[in-house]
């Protein structure tokens, strides 16, 4: 194989983070041959920077938490956590970043990896750019998949570069615990990075733009994380910008927009994401550079015929497991128009579209307490014009929940719609709640009537008899 040939595929997949690696297992599986490209490490964002390693960081904080809860056992657990192996165990859950496990998976469902800068050289072509510089070109009869997820954003802020700001890829793979931490944002990534450093032993600082925390949820949900943050000795501030930032003989210095001065050995931004389309030559296929790409249900780019965007790239839901519902619904539509079969009809499955991206899609924040969320909120159900009635209760009113955690606190709220009498939305915020969500998933997606859920009947005695609580106040008021 020489430089200049150009090697002809069926498939050929941009990224191979959790999203690009199913839509090649699914276009594998149904025989068509798959050219993966990536510039990292084969596993991507959610394997090294995200998911995989904030959970390794979380866990321990929880456990603690909720073995401080439970009688018999909290006197033994009020010590600090042992950061170093905490930081051992994450290492290890990453791989120590090295993705060799990854690419021989990746290899063993018959994808050829090519490592190095892919970008979009026209219809149906992308040129891979190596680390040495050597140049393949790759053709694709059917489809290429852009896979390739989002980065953090971080503020205009003069000088900022220079301060060496923290961003999520920094706040997960940091290998010491800062003394201070100052955490700008008010989302999932600020709200898990500021919990999981306090426990750590960093005296954290998050500085909050908006009212509250997590307010893509209902508004209970972010006030419960908070507060919780402040018992456990961070700080917490809402209503407050950043003005500047400098660093100042190591010590980094915040000069909020009241003009209080902040000091902190780190600071994290956690301000949001942007698509990574900047240099993959959008501009050679009609398509806006750094922009997100509108998709149909099966992730086929608008007026497009061959090009897919999955994931993150397609602003959907910028969550790990639905672009990987999404890669599974694209790896099958991409088969099926390669083999003439219609698609975007009925079928037992519906496998050629993504319709939970549109009403059930769940989210859990590992925090203390756990949020978990699926579906729409109260406002969002309002705004969208359902006739809706929100049903609040209690976590500890079910039986399981003061034997999880003495002194357990969360809430649940299910938003029914009143003209169909189905779910639109639940929420959860309590420890141990995010094994709750799938439940209320499989309510949503299913559009069960809450006629049918009043006969699931709920284990006892466990906390998710919330859910007989939820329906008996429903019922009764």
């Amino acid at each position: 194989m020489t430089e200049s040939e150009t090697i002809a595929y069926d498939v050929v997949v941009l990224g191979a983070g959790p999203v690009g690696e199913n839509v090649a297992d699914r276009t594998r599986a149904a025989g068509l041959s798959t050219a993966v490209v990536e510039r990292e490490l084969v596993g991507g964002e959610c394997s090294y920077w995200a998911c995989i390693p904030s959970k390794a960081l979380l866990r321990p904080a929880l456990a603690r938490a909720d073995a401080r809860r439970v009688p018999g056992l909290r006197q033994m657990v009020q010590g600090p956590l042992d950061a170093a192996e905490v930081l051992a165990h994450r290492n290890y859950y990453t791989s120590d970043w090295h993705d060799d496990g990854a690419a021989q998976w990746l290899v063993g469902v018959g994808a050829d990896l090519y490592r190095g800068q892919g970008r979009l050289d026209g219809p149906r072509t992308v040129t891979v750019t190596g680390s040495d510089g050597g140049r393949k070109v790759l053709t694709a009869r059917h489809a290429v998949a852009v896979c390739t997820g989002t980065d953090a954003v971080l503020p205009d802020l003069p000088g900022l570069a220079e301060v060496g700001p923290w961003t999520s890829r920094d706040a997960t793979s940091a290998q010491e615990v800062p003394g201070r931490l100052v955490v700008v944002g008010g989302g999932v990534v600020a709200a898990e990075m500021a919990t999981a450093w306090q426990a750590l032993g960093s005296k954290v600082t998050l500085l909050v733009r908006g009212k509250g925390l997590l307010n893509r949820m209902e508004p209970f949900a972010g006030e419960f994380v908070a507060e919780a943050l402040i018992e456990a000795g961070a700080d917490v501030r809402t209503g407050t910008s950043v003005e500047s930032v400098t660093r100042e003989n190591g010590t980094v210095v915040v000069v909020t927009d009241t003009g209080e001065r902040i000091e902190a050995d780190e600071i994290l931004f956690a301000t949001g994401r942007k698509p990574r389309t900047e240099d993959i030559g959008l501009d050679t296929v009609g398509q806006k550079p750094g922009g997100w790409l509108p998709v149909d249900d099966s992730m086929l780019v608008s007026g497009s015929d061959w090009l897919y965007a999955v994931g993150d790239v397609n602003h959907r839901a910028l969550l790990t497991h639905q672009g990987k519902y999404q890669a599974r619904i694209a790896g099958a539509a991409i088969a099926a128009r390669a083999s003439g079969v219609p698609i975007l009809e009925s079928d037992a499955w519906g496998a050629h579209a993504a319709t939970a991206d549109h009403h059930a899609v769940p989210q859990v924040v590992f925090t203390d307490p756990e949020a978990a969320a699926v579906g729409l909120s109260l406002a969002e159900a309002e705004q969208a014009g359902y006739r809706v009635r929100a049903v609040d209760v209690d976590m500890a009113s079910a039986a399981g929940a003061g034997l999880y955690a003495d002194g357990y606190r969360g809430r649940a709220r299910m938003i029914v719609d009143m003209n169909e009498e189905i779910l639109r939305g639940v929420t959860f915020v309590g420890p141990g709640v995010s094994e709750l969500i799938h439940s209320a998933t499989v309510a949503v997606a299913g559009q069960v009537p809450i006629s049918r859920l009043w006969h699931a009947v709920p284990s006892f005695p466990t906390i998710s008899e919330v859910w007989l609580r939820l329906l008996e106040t429903y019922r009764d008021n």
